[in-house]
This record gives structure tokens, sequence and C-alpha cells, in this order.
């Protein structure tokens, strides 16, 4: 057996971050971790996200200063043999060739898209890192063509994964009977995801409920803000799982302005065992079967016709989530088989990189 990785992980690292989950997946394959928490790095205020725009679009201030201060002093202080970075927006090309002539492998994990056609602020000092890292984890055919042509050594290709001790499924003997969501959608409005939910409440009366974060009161008129939006706030950690317990129909889309080939959401709604009514793409139907493990939908038209089929239907959604959440743990859509891909690439790599220790 291979000796443990000394891994120095550094991302957000709040309670319901997805890194954190990563974090964890690596801490139960046995890898030692270092973690450093970037979220104290932030503030709210308009003075610090002046601050937090200028560090990452010209690479310069106090927030880019200290955080790669600290990098590399916990570096210095802990000698890792990979330094892991969940998208880290504010780090130097400078440091991440001072933690390689340390010999130490250095790991670039990012869910969003960079190069997409989104066009999201705060990438510009990221950019410019993208030849420095040794080895850069995406989840598009997409960005592995990108990040190679800006000069990347390595890219390899996961998917995004739920994490098992958060998403799992509810107590035996749920049913309808403790479901008050009929279409539900927990999350955020990329896209044009409010017209979309609006419509199928408005004109075609479907029972539409929304959770997520105020901002969907800038995306939905003051109408659907009333008829469709459930005002408290996101759905995070426990209470995320148990809305998609309580709902019977959980729909999911991709993001197209991030070029997803398959949604997040996804694997957390199959894995909870809900019901998952998804967007179809080559991307979903490579993870699930049609009408078995999840059904799909292209457009407005088949989204109504299938929550009308299945949606009076309790034994046909039981059924098909509980197949869908079999084939999620089956095939390793966890943050576990994830992560130990990622591990995998890395023991190839790490001897490159430790053979160059100054």
């Amino acid at each position: 057996m291979a000796a443990p990785l000394k891994i120095l992980y550094v991302g957000p690292l709040d309670e319901h971050s997805s890194a954190l989950y990563r974090m964890w997946a690596l801490e139960r394959a046995g890898q030692q971790t270092i973690p450093l928490d970037i979220q104290n790095l932030f503030g709210t205020g308009k003075i610090e996200m002046a601050k937090f725009w200028l560090g990452t679009t010209l690479g310069m201030g106090p927030i880019v200063r200290r955080f790669n201060r600290d990098v590399l002093r916990t570096a210095r202080e802990h000698r890792p043999d990979v330094m892991w970075g969940d998208k880290l927006l504010f780090l130097l090309p400078k440091t991440l060739d001072a933690l390689r002539a340390m010999g130490i492998t250095t790991v670039n994990y990012t869910i969003d898209n960079p190069f997409g056609p989104r066009r999201d602020r705060g990438w510009d000092l990221y950019l410019k890192c993208v030849p420095h890292y040794d080895l850069h984890v995406v989840q598009r055919d997409q960005n592995v063509i990108d990040y190679k042509a800006r000069g990347a050594r390595h890219v390899l290709k996961i998917q995004t994964a739920y994490e098992p001790t958060i998403h799992f499924p509810p107590p035996a003997g749920w049913s309808d009977a403790d479901r008050d969501r009929e279409v539900s959608f927990i999350g955020t409005p990329y896209d044009q995801r409010g017209e979309f939910l609006t419509e199928l409440w408005k004109r075609h009366g479907v029972p539409v409920v929304v959770s997520g974060g105020p901002v969907w009161k800038k995306q939905l008129t003051a109408e659907a803000t009333a008829g469709i939006y459930c005002g408290r706030g996101p759905l995070l950690v426990d209470a995320y799982r148990e809305g998609i317990w309580r709902s019977k129909i959980n729909l999911s889309f991709l993001t197209h302005s991030n070029q997803d080939e398959f949604a997040h959401k996804s694997f957390e709604i199959a894995a909870c065992e809900g019901f998952l009514l998804v967007e179809r793409s080559e991307g979903h139907l490579q993870r699930f079967k049609e009408d078995e493990e999840a059904v799909f939908f292209s457009g407005m038209d088949e989204c109504v016709e299938k929550i009308r089929r299945y949606l009076p239907d309790e034994a046909a959604r039981s059924r098909i989530a509980a197949a869908g959440r079999a084939r999620a743990e089956r095939d390793g859509y966890h943050n576990d088989r994830q992560e130990a891909l990622i591990v995998e690439r890395i023991r190839e790599i790490l001897p490159q990189v430790k053979g160059r220790v100054l």
C-alpha cells in the first residue's frame, strides 16, 4: 500500500462548502491533510469587495499579499507532498513556482469554467497561474482543451460528486405523506431558470416551489416571487438534503452559460434517493438510464409532459429514485471515488516534481 500523502488543502472550508467535502474524502482515504481556510480573507462591505476585485484582476493588494504569504509559510512549516487548491483566485505564479521548487506538487481543482461564455469576473490572476500548476482537475471536455491551450502541464477530467455523509436516502418508510413540495427546485437562478420556472407555474399550472438565496427576488416578478419562491433563504447541508426528501419531483438544470455537461445537483438528488427530473444531455445520458434511473426533458413541453406523467404516480417515482441512488453509489458518483481518481494521477506526477527539489 502506498504511503499516505501529506496534502496542504487550501480553499473555502465552511460547513456547506463542497471543497470541505472533498477534503473529508481525502481524509477518509487515509491521506493527511493540512487545512488552510480562505474564508477569513473576504469581507462583505464595498471597500472589501473593491479589494477583492483589485486582487483578482491586478494580482496586488493586501488580500493577495496576505494569502500568498500564508500559503508559503504553511508549506514551509509542514513540508507537504501536495498543495491542493480549490479555485484559488489570489494565488500568484511566483508562489506556485516557489512551491514546486520545494518539491511540492501543485493541484488546481475548479468546478467553474473560467473560459465559458458567462464571463464571470475575477479570473484574471487565476488564468496567469494556469501554466504554473502541475495538475488541473476539471469537469468538462472543453476545459481539457482550454487549459492545455493555456500551457497546462497536466489536465484531468473527473465529475462533480455527492458527499455520502451529507447526501443519503430518507428514513425507511418515507412516502408522499412526508412530501410537502410538489415540483421543487433548490438552487440558484443561473441562465433563464427564473423565466422557465415562472412559465411552469403561471402558464401550465404546475405547483412549483423554489428555494435559494434572495437573488431569486431579482430574477422573478413580484407575482412569481409571491407564488413560487420560498423566501426563507438557501437550504444548506441538512436542510438541503431534507428539501430533496420532501420533494415529489426534484428539478435539475444544466448551467449552459458555464458549458456544463451535467449538473452537480443531479448526483446529490440521486444520492438522496430523490426523484430526478433533469435536462437531457449526453453527460446525463452517460450516467443514468433514461426513465429507469432518472427522467430527462428537453424544453418546456417535454418538462410539463413528464411532470404530468409522474407527479401522480408515486410508485414509479419511488422505483426510479431507488434505481438512481443505486447507480450513483455503484458507479462512484461520490467524492470517495472521484478524489481517488485525482490521487492516482497525483501519484503519477509526484516523482516529476520531487526530482526537482532544490
